[in-house]
């Protein structure tokens, strides 16, 4: 399953959320799928769409999902130590690992390799990590928005 077919698995889920996605192709895919007013298209810097929905989450009490790429995930690697430090009961991280920078030109990253997101964000200190199949991803997602803690999601 291809990163633009995952969400449009979550369309129904998160058509009414607070929705932060990354930068490049995952935005505009977001935003021909489904234009929410809710959505914040993180369109000028790379590796910064976690940090802001974890801001927007310590912010206010609605929850936030922020959809990422493990390329920017990697990008910015601060940001796991910085959320697990910083928790918020209402935020979602969606990491979605293709294995590649594809707003770049589908490079390889390390993700796609050795390293497991799911086993840096736990040991950066991220208590609830949920690693998933791209076909269980929206489940994940629903079982996230159900629960009344922080999520770290690795499809």
């Amino acid at each position: 399953m291809i990163r633009s077919e995952v969400l449009k698995t979550l369309i129904p889920i998160i058509s009414d959320q607070l929705v932060v996605s990354n930068i490049g192709l995952p935005s505009q895919e977001l935003h021909l799928l489904d234009d929410q007013p809710t959505n914040f298209y993180m369109l000028g810097t790379m590796g910064l769409a976690s940090s802001i929905g974890l801001g927007l989450a310590l912010a206010q009490k609605a929850k936030v999902i922020s959809i990422d790429g493990d390329g920017s995930v990697l990008t910015n690697f601060g940001t796991l130590p910085t959320i697990a430090n910083n928790p918020a009961d209402n935020f979602i991280l969606l990491i979605i690992d293709n294995g590649s920078y594809g707003s770049t030109g589908d490079q390889p990253t390390y993700a796609g390799m050795k390293t497991s997101l799911a086993k840096v964000a736990t040991a950066c200190g991220c208590e609830n990590v949920v690693e998933c199949s791209a076909e269980d991803t929206a489940a994940a997602v629903q079982a996230a928005l159900d629960g009344d803690k922080m999520t770290i999601i690795v499809s």
